[in-house]
């Protein structure tokens, strides 16, 4: 009887000490709120080196439900596309959401392409290589009839670059460590091709010439920081 008694208390102590822990490690600071409000459409220019808005052409839009979806992630979203004096395409998607927890995690373009009825053929990660250093990327081939999209995509979590996954888990967990929900951004680029190499090649000269363009505090929000 007294062991039974005792188990019964121990076990309820625990139960005590891990919901006492489960909340003392509940992120509850938000690091968005903590920062400079920010503008999308004016952080990112409308023309930049050989590049500049072509309003005829749009990046792949989703459908309602995928929108009201997105709308509970983000609380900005940018979709443009740009054209040089070659004639050369790039559809830039950018979402930014101030929480990016486990309940609002962001919503990665392997999903967001196959909702829209894309078969997804290829995907690897790899890095740019830019003057400010390796910012780590993935890429995708995705076709559906006889458009072919190669895609390049980063995620930022606070104030890194991460790869999708594993890395992304590991920067949100830092955060929870230390009280703060981080924010989070997610940048697409792609192009119509059924060459991929060129095509990848143009998404990287598009990519170094926004970095260039932007001021440094844009840049560090677009594709944090690198340890040196």
């Amino acid at each position: 009887m007294k062991e039974s008694l005792m188990t019964s208390l121990i076990i309820g102590v625990m139960m005590v000490l891990s919901g006492a822990l489960t909340m003392a490690l509940t992120p509850t600071t938000r690091v968005a709120d903590q920062q400079e409000r920010f503008d999308l459409e004016i952080m990112i220019p409308e023309k930049f080196g050989d590049w500049k808005i072509d309003k005829s052409i749009l990046p792949l839009q989703v459908d309602t439900e995928v929108q009201t979806s997105l709308d509970k992630i983000y609380n900005q979203t940018l979709a443009r596309t740009y054209v040089n004096s070659l004639g050369e395409h790039i559809m830039l998607s950018i979402a930014y959401g101030g929480d990016q927890s486990d309940n609002l995690a962001v919503h990665k373009p392997e999903v967001c392409y196959y909702v829209q009825g894309f078969e997804i053929i290829k995907t690897f990660s790899d890095e740019v290589f830019t003057q400010y250093g390796k910012l780590p990327i993935k890429r995708l081939l995705a076709i559906k009839g006889n458009r072919s999209e190669p895609i390049t995509y980063w995620i930022t979590i606070g104030n890194k670059a991460v790869l999708p996954g594993f890395d992304q888990k590991l920067q949100q967990l830092r955060y929870g460590l230390t009280g703060s929900v981080p924010d989070g951004m997610l940048v697409r680029i792609s192009s119509i091709s059924f060459d991929e190499s060129k095509a990848y090649r143009l998404q990287v000269a598009f990519i170094e010439d926004l970095l260039l363009t932007i001021n440094t505090k844009d840049r560090v929000r677009l594709i944090g920081t690198f340890e040196t």
